[in-house]
């Protein structure tokens, strides 16, 4: 039994995985950020009761949460691989998210559908788009800015029920 809840459509990004040599399309890949396995950590076991911690250079990342009941801390381990911008940042930033796979969080990223984007619904050119075309940069600007504006609303409603209370 998982302890995590399974992610929500905002907490979930996506980029290019692959391109056919002959531009006939191209596969997607969901993934979700670090950032996201922080905010989900702190809302299920609390902020101070997590701690990740980073060996071998950052090759590896232990997060552990604390047990009330066996009074300890239980850890889980992983290893990630460099980015091609940031190595060093890449590299601590894939540990961790690795880890908390381990922990259940974004597990259903694994079993997530193959996505292919046939050559006729995008536009791998920067620039304007031919007519019923999206370039593949306006697609992706577009699921940021929505998933922008549900953050958004998320903090309106928040504080919205804060002023009620």
């Amino acid at each position: 039994m998982n302890m995590f809840r399974t992610l929500r459509a905002d907490e979930i990004d996506c980029r290019i995985s692959q391109v056919k040599k002959d531009g006939s399309g191209l596969s997607l890949l969901l993934y979700k950020d670090a950032r996201c396995d922080q905010n989900i950590l702190d809302e299920v076991v609390g902020p101070y009761k997590w701690k990740r911690e980073h060996t071998r250079d950052n090759r590896n990342c232990i997060v552990s949460i604390w047990s009330d009941e066996l009074g300890q801390w239980i850890s889980k381990e992983d290893t990630g691989t460099e980015s091609n911008t940031e190595r060093e940042k890449g590299l601590a930033s894939d540990s961790f998210k690795r880890a908390c796979f381990n922990w259940g969080i974004g597990r259903e990223l694994y079993t997530a559908p193959f996505i292919w984007v046939k050559r006729g619904d995008f536009n791998l050119k920067e620039g304007k788009p031919r007519k019923n075309q999206n370039s593949l940069t306006t697609i992706l600007r577009q699921h940021r800015r929505e998933k922008s504006r549900m953050q958004r609303s998320e903090k309106e409603q928040r504080f919205h029920l804060f002023r009620k209370a």
